[in-house]
C-alpha cells in the first residue's frame, strides 16, 4: 500500500461504532492503523482538527476524511468506499 492510501482509523476500545468499523474494514480486506484517542489526549486533539468532529472512530485515506461508521457504510452503499480504499474492482 503507497502512503497516499494508508488507512487510520482513530478510536478507542470501548465504542461499539469503533468495534463495528473495525470489523467492517478487515472484511473489506484492507489494513489499517488504528490510533486508540482514549489514551492520547494528544491524538484525540488531532483527530478532532483532522475531521472537524469530536466523536469516533474516525476514519482517513491518506489525508481525505471518509467519516465514522455510518459515513463508511453509506460510501459503501453507494459503490465508493472500495475506490476510495485503494480495492481493485471486482
Amino acid at each position: 500500500m503507497n502512503a497516499e492510501r494508508q488507512i487510520v482509523m482513530y478510536g478507542n476500545r470501548w465504542c461499539p461504532y469503533c468495534n463495528m468499523a473495525k470489523r467492517f474494514l478487515k472484511r473489506k480486506g484492507v489494513s489499517f492503523e488504528e490510533i486508540n484517542v482514549g489514551r492520547s489526549d494528544e491524538q484525540r486533539r488531532l483527530m478532532e482538527q483532522r475531521s472537524g468532529r469530536n466523536t469516533v472512530p474516525q476514519v482517513f485515506v491518506g489525508e481525505t476524511h471518509l467519516g465514522g461508521y455510518t459515513d463508511l457504510k453509506a460510501l459503501d452503499e453507494a459503490g465508493e468506499l472500495d475506490d476510495l480504499l485503494g480495492l481493485a474492482p471486482e
